[in-house]
């Protein structure tokens, strides 16, 4: 007998929203979105200027890929055009990857609590995820080496981690990739790459020369401000860099996002002193959540991670009431994003009076 009405696929039911419901803001007064890595400062003048007038626009299609910004990123990477990846945002291309790369009962090793996507696109390809658990808040990177078995076609890996704003280094990072099959892909996530301050950084770029598992995906949303516009990017082989392309969505990036992506890169130098502003903040805001002796891990994002464990929910709901809102991770902690002085300030003021009260 025939059901009643179409039936999703079984696996769906098992996979997360990719971000739950967003925290409720306060009755009154003002509130402050720390609960999403955005960057707090809008376009520069320049760029708002070019969104608008690239709106006027919108009646045509934009190109099936954005061209003139994959000739723009070749230039400026230094590598061949048909290596680079676009995407409606990072996680655009995180789906390209599940429909290309991944195929039923393959297994996919990734750090947990790591990118909240990385669940999902493993299920929705009906492949299994294999998530190991952090140590001190970074990936372990032996504990995910040695599970990468036969059935393994993929390890997503996130430098630096989010939501834990914590890194592995470049030593690290080299000696894992050196122990992974060359049949397994490895998607090495640099979302925040602009804020990684320290000298042992990473440079996915350079490290993907001469490793053809190796895809780099890094994005407009977060440095460059432009969130709102979908506009992610990456480079890999041409193999794998073709087969992702088969799969995107056509025009997915779009006129606007591109125009505006083109302009942000030829204004870094001023994009780049914002970053700089918001790392110094992140440093401030960081001594004094850790001052009376709280545990807030070494940051290389634009975010803090609040290593709350059972008492994430109750931390959380008392800075939601004060306008607060941050990201909850029940049981585990709380991700709070570096937001405009003034948020940080509001910030430390509440952890204060919690850590007073208590």
């Amino acid at each position: 007998m025939r059901p009643s009405a179409p039936a999703p696929r079984p696996e769906l039911s098992g996979i997360p929203a990719y971000v739950p419901k967003p925290p409720r803001p306060p009755a009154a007064g003002p509130s402050h979105r720390l609960f999403l890595n955005e960057n707090p400062y809008p376009p520069l003048p320049s760029v708002r200027e070019v969104i608008a007038e690239a709106s006027a626009a919108t009646n045509r299609y934009p190109g099936i890929f954005p061209e003139r910004l994959i000739d723009a990123l070749s230039g400026k990477l230094g590598v061949p055009h048909s290596h680079v990846i676009t995407g409606p945002g990072s996680v655009g291309i995180y789906q390209q990857i599940g429909q290309a790369m991944l195929k039923p009962g393959d297994e996919v090793v990734y750090a947990w609590p790591s990118f909240e996507a990385f669940p999902i696109v493993v299920r929705m390809a009906g492949a299994i995820p294999v998530e190991v658990p952090l140590t001190g808040h970074t990936h372990d990177l032996d504990a995910m080496a040695a599970a990468i078995t036969p059935r393994t076609s993929a390890v997503l890996l996130c430098e630096p981690n989010n939501p834990t704003g914590t890194a592995v280094g470049a030593m690290r990072l080299k000696r894992f990739l050196d122990q992974v099959p060359s049949d397994v892909l490895v998607v090495l996530d640099e979302a925040y790459f602009e804020f990684y301050r320290s000298s042992d950084a990473p440079d996915g770029m350079a490290l993907y020369r001469d490793r053809p598992n190796l895809l780099v995906l890094r994005t407009f949303s977060k440095a460059y401000g432009l969130a709102g516009l979908r506009v992610g990017y990456g480079v890999a082989h041409p193999e794998i860099a073709e087969a992702l392309r088969k799969c995107a969505v056509p025009c997915g990036v779009s006129s606007i996002a591109e125009e505006a992506a083109l302009h942000s890169l030829d204004a870094e130098a001023e994009l780049f002193a914002r970053v700089e502003r918001i790392t110094a903040e992140r440093e401030r805001v960081r001594a004094a959540l850790a001052a009376p002796g709280r545990e807030v891990p070494a940051s290389e994002t634009n975010f803090l991670w609040l290593p709350l464990g059972q008492d994430t929910e109750r931390v959380t709901s008392e800075l939601e009431r004060h306008g607060v809102l941050t990201r909850a991770f029940p049981g585990d902690g709380a991700r709070v994003t570096v937001g405009e002085p003034a948020a940080n300030d509001l910030l430390i003021e509440v952890a204060e009076q919690l850590i007073r009260g208590r």
